[in-house]
């Protein structure tokens, strides 16, 4: 089972590791993968050119900002209600159920997800946690309502925004739309395994994140939201704390009509010992 909505990956210079890129063909699961023109040569080496979005510039020195909006733009143009767009060192899925975190082999997932977003007309942004910040042994909810959406983000394609500024953009995405009222939805039961911001080169770790990027990125932010975001001295490094508590006042809305069947729908998802066969 895959997804209903387009499937993008944001890449740039990292057509060697290609990390989601190789998850989403493990999984079957259709996708572009959107690059700057100078680039195409590489990444159309390794990865068949239909599945290839060569972006109309290059070299902006503006992070993905012009390529997420492009993007937009682009599954605007074909009708898609939503649209999927994913960072480009995410090297695998998850489903946390029973605190187990079992590595996924189709796209059910983000079907699954689609589904539960879908049941709602106030939900503006929803995806998949970190697979870093599930404690396998603690007791989680299956998601999270209203907070950030980082990395493998599904968007609402009518909402009133575009992607902004240099840094931290996930972010203050969410933040905008939940300032305005809607829901966000942080699926605990979906996992992305990403790789650490700045851990890999390529992407914004060359263009952003030299030097003190780390505290610009959080001072981008307080400047943008200053009720609600501060600076933190966090593992060593410069974080933004965001205060999302305020939000808790967002209540999700159900759409007309919608009838949720009782019991577990699972999607056809079994748990099966894959080494052991």
């Amino acid at each position: 089972m895959n997804p209903n909505y387009p499937v993008y990956i944001i890449s740039k210079g990292r057509w060697d590791t290609r990390l989601t890129s190789r998850a989403l063909e493990d999984l079957r699961v259709p996708y572009h993968i959107v690059i700057e023109p100078q680039e195409y040569g590489n990444y159309a080496a390794v990865i068949n050119p239909k599945k290839i979005l060569v972006l109309p510039f290059s070299n902006l020195g503006q992070g993905s900002i012009p390529a997420r909006n492009w993007v937009w733009e682009h599954a605007l143009s074909i009708g898609a209600e939503r649209h999927w767009i994913l960072d480009d060192n995410i090297s695998g899925f998850y489903r946390f159920n029973h605190n187990l975190k079992v590595p996924v082999t189709s796209g059910t997932i983000f079907k699954v997800a689609e589904d539960f977003t879908n049941r709602y007309e106030n939900v503006a942004i929803s995806g998949f946690q970190y697979f870093m910040f599930i404690v396998r042994k603690s007791i989680i909810p299956p998601f999270y309502l209203n907070t950030r959406i980082y990395s493998c983000i599904l968007i609402k394609n009518d909402i009133p925004y575009r992607w902004r500024g240099r840094y931290n953009e996930d972010t203050d995405l969410s933040i905008r739309a939940l300032k305005d009222g809607y829901c966000t939805i942080l699926f605990n039961a979906f996992l992305a395994f990403k790789s650490t911001t700045m851990t890999m080169s390529g992407g914004n770790t060359d263009e952003l994140y030299k030097d003190d990027g780390r505290l610009k990125m959080a001072q981008s932010l307080v400047d943008q939201h200053p009720n609600i975001v501060k600076i933190t001295w966090k593992f060593n490094r410069w974080q933004h704390s965001v205060n999302y508590s305020l939000f808790k006042r967002n209540k999700l809305i159900r759409k007309k009509g919608i009838r949720i069947p009782e019991g577990i729908d699972n999607y056809g998802m079994i748990l099966r010992n894959i080494k052991g066969e």
